[in-house]
């Protein structure tokens, strides 16, 4: 087989001309996008523009109105709430603007914290959290409390978190909106980096566009819509800058 001949890889995860509407405000329409594994994609757009609706959509937390959404050569809009549960604890990772990391437990214990509840044993657990902790710089840090640490050291936490399940997919709403310009920066550096080397799927939404440097590929949304100026077909994988 040549070169030219060889295939070319699906989309890991796709929304295939989804709707979705609040009461009569309408968030999403005949919204679509693809995503490669591996990619880190930065859905941008103003307050309102329906970015984190389709974030939600695509990782199984909402069931769009119309349209398919796609992860893995399944259709997740059909599975039950609790196979999209399931796979929210296992294939999906969650990074939240500001972490919604548990204060009272060590920063270790936030990390563990899914690997346990996944009845992974304590021992394994613990060393991978401590693992991502040293890989996030916050091997110091893993002994104390999370509300006793910075913001991006918090958000630090929260993405060795996310990552700690060895998910296919992280997904970052606003990861950075509650941290300063440098810290914000340093918080994107660290979870791009550690989700290359991890191998892992990102999709970022922000409004920063010094976040979304960070990306392989930009797609904006503006009135429920995705305009994605990489793609020529709205339901491939989107070409890689």
């Amino acid at each position: 087989m040549t070169v030219d001949a060889l295939p070319v890889p699906g989309p890991l995860l796709e929304a295939r001309s989804i709707d979705r509407s609040y009461g009569r405000t309408q968030a999403l329409r005949a919204a679509s996008l693809a995503v490669t594994a591996g990619e880190v994609l930065a859905i941008m757009g103003p307050s309102g523009s329906g970015k984190s609706t389709l974030l939600h959509c695509l990782a199984g937390i909402f069931t769009p109105d119309a349209g398919e959404v796609w992860f893995d050569g399944r259709r997740l809009d059909l599975l039950s709430d609790a196979r999209r549960s399931e796979l929210r604890r296992t294939a999906f990772g969650f990074v939240f603007q500001f972490g919604q990391l548990v204060p009272e437990l060590t920063a270790a214990d936030n990390v563990a914290l899914p690997l346990l509840l996944g009845k992974a044993r304590r021992k394994p657990a613990y060393r991978r959290a401590a693992e991502l902790l040293r890989r996030l710089e916050l091997a110091e840090l893993s002994g104390r409390r999370t509300g006793e640490l910075s913001g991006g050291q918090a958000q630090r936490v929260a993405i060795a978190r996310a990552l700690v399940t060895r998910p296919k997919v992280i997904f970052a709403d606003e990861p950075t909106g509650a941290l300063d310009s440098l810290t914000g920066e340093k918080v994107m550096e660290l979870l791009v980096g550690l989700a290359r080397q991890e191998g892992t799927t990102v999709i970022v939404v922000t409004h920063d566009a010094r976040v979304a440097a960070c990306a392989d590929r930009e797609v904006m949304v503006r009135d429920g819509k995705v305009t994605d100026p990489y793609a020529t077909d709205p339901y491939a994988a989107g070409a890689v800058r």
